[in-house]
């Protein structure tokens, strides 16, 4: 299982019209084939410069690369996320199996 997640700043006004329509298109994500728990979330620790972040599931590595090749996925990263988004960081985690 692979967990990725994405904490993002907007270039949009808090509240706006411009962010609304970012976070419905984002959420779109959620249907993409390989996706599983996806989650559009408002950050609200003071400890970091994010408003909003994303998470979803991936069953398999094949199922991430799947959805990072998807049409749909590429298009939104395209169109939107390199156009509307002002900084972000993205982690991906795995299951830690201790010894």
């Amino acid at each position: 299982m692979i967990r990725h997640t994405v904490a993002f700043k907007l270039k949009h006004p808090s509240g706006s019209m411009m962010e609304t329509s970012f976070l419905q298109a984002a959420c779109a994500l959620a249907s993409l084939p390989t996706v599983r728990n996806f989650e559009c979330l408002r950050q609200v620790s003071s400890k970091n410069r994010f408003d909003f972040g994303l998470s979803m599931e991936f069953a398999s590595q094949q199922d991430y690369e799947a959805y990072n090749t998807h049409p749909e996925h590429v298009r939104f990263v395209e169109t939107r996320w390199k156009v509307e988004v002002e900084d972000f960081l993205e982690i991906d985690y795995v299951p830690f199996a201790a010894a």
